[in-house]
């Protein structure tokens, strides 16, 4: 891994941790990760290949980044005080973001330095992944589905609690008189 790759990846890593305390949602919240996997698939997204099981293993990976997102979306906590939307993200969506990004840091790790590299090569053989390529776009997509997918989620759920009607006073008292009775 260069120093690029591990500055990626521990920007991404970072980006949940910065939601852990509470704080507004902003332009910021959306710009700043779509901005590094924009960098990142413009620097090694060369190409997309089709041949034999590639789009399989390209199709599962970006399903695991859906799901990784919109549960990580789900999972962070959105509020309306004062007229303003504020953010955090909960322990589960922190911990979804950190095993998404810290697999595909964790799998380069493994092919380059820990002799996966064989073992990857057998398994793309085996299954009819074509070219090393093909892992690449797969991870890459991965990470830009997870980051997509969450983002909308939360952009989706912030507009949601924006337009949500507080609970009116005359809706308490009905709700306090029942109560008594």
């Amino acid at each position: 891994m260069t120093t690029t790759d591990w500055l990626i990846d521990i920007a991404l890593v970072l980006v949940v941790f910065r939601q852990l305390r509470e704080g507004r949602l902003d332009l910021k919240t959306f710009l700043i990760p779509l901005g590094i996997v924009a960098f990142v698939a413009h620097n090694y997204l060369d190409s997309i290949p089709t041949a034999g099981n590639d789009l399989l293993l390209v199709g599962a990976l970006v399903g695991l980044g859906a799901a990784l997102g919109i549960a990580g979306g789900i999972y962070t906590r959105i509020r309306s005080v004062d007229g303003h939307l504020l953010i955090k993200a909960g322990a589960v969506s922190a911990a979804l973001w950190v095993l998404g990004m810290g697999a595909r840091m964790g799998f380069q790790l493994w092919t380059e330095h820990g002799g996966g590299a064989d073992d990857v090569a057998r398994f793309s053989l085996a299954h009819h992944i074509t070219s090393e390529q093909a892992w690449v776009a797969a991870f890459v997509l991965m990470a830009l589905t997870e980051v997509i997918t969450r983002l909308a989620t939360i952009f989706v759920r912030s507009r949601m609690t924006a337009h949500a009607k507080p609970a009116t006073r005359a809706a308490h008292s009905v709700y306090a008189s029942d109560r008594a009775v």
